[in-house]
């Protein structure tokens, strides 16, 4: 297929919808066809997409930050780091990334996409797992904590994620211990090659809580519907009726 036959594909951002032409190329980031916010962790130019002989690619030409690329559902994941790019070859993939403490997700659809799933997916067993890790339910809501905005949220979109702190509060646990169950679920992830688990000394604090998110919503780990959890273990918490026995995990 050429690029003057390729069929132009749309990329979805906050409820409102632009169309990607295949002789164009198109930019993502403070600036740009699509400027999504004011943000100066932001880069000016921070993906593009465009179409090379007849294939879609998403490229990521900033210098700093990184995207988790994902299909619809969350059963192929990539990270798309500085100078990288990736063919899109989904019906719908969607693009999660980081600037600040600040989460953004946009999704782009393919019209005529080059792979179509040819068998539903398997039942979901009921298990949450990250890779060969299980997660135990302190780990899943303390991950539910920082993510609930982001779940709330409809659709795509922009969301400020919580600190260490406001997040322990809204499950009504001490800091101490979230910190903990945080450091724990980092350290899995990290040894299952899970990229973006560990930085530098300044940014790690930030930068793990954001990268655990976006792997988090990515894979599919947490949804909207888990959201209860979080009401019920802070009433469980306050109330001293916590589950000790999941403390340590």
């Amino acid at each position: 297929m050429t690029v003057a036959e390729a069929d132009a594909l749309t990329v979805e951002f906050a409820g409102e919808e632009f169309s990607v032409e295949p002789d164009t190329v198109f930019t993502v980031g403070r600036e740009g066809d699509l400027a999504i916010d004011d943000n100066l962790f932001l880069h000016r130019n921070f993906l593009t997409i465009q179409n090379v002989d007849g294939l879609w690619l998403l490229s990521n030409v900033g210098s700093r930050l990184s995207a988790t690329v994902t299909d619809s559902g969350g059963r192929v994941q990539a990270w798309l780091a500085p100078g990288a790019r990736l063919p899109l070859v989904f019906a719908a993939t969607s693009v999660i990334f980081s600037a600040g403490p600040t989460t953004y997700e946009l999704t782009i659809h393919a019209s005529e996409p080059t792979f179509r799933e040819s068998q539903p997916p398997a039942e979901d067993d009921g298990l949450s797992t990250i890779g060969e890790v299980p997660l135990t339910h302190s780990q899943r809501v303390m991950i539910l904590a920082l993510a609930e905005p982001v779940l709330r949220r409809d659709g795509t979109g922009m969301s400020e994620l919580p600190t260490s702190a406001q997040a322990a509060e809204r499950l009504g646990w001490t800091l101490t211990r979230f910190n903990r169950k945080l450091d724990n679920v980092c350290d899995k992830l990290d040894k299952i090659g899970v990229p973006g688990m560990r930085g530098g000394v300044r940014s790690y604090a930030t930068n793990r809580r954001v990268r655990l998110v976006e792997h988090a919503i990515a894979a599919r780990l947490v949804t909207r519907e888990d959201l209860p959890l979080l009401d019920i273990e802070r009433e469980a918490s306050l109330g001293g009726q916590g589950t000790p026995a999941d403390d340590d995990a």
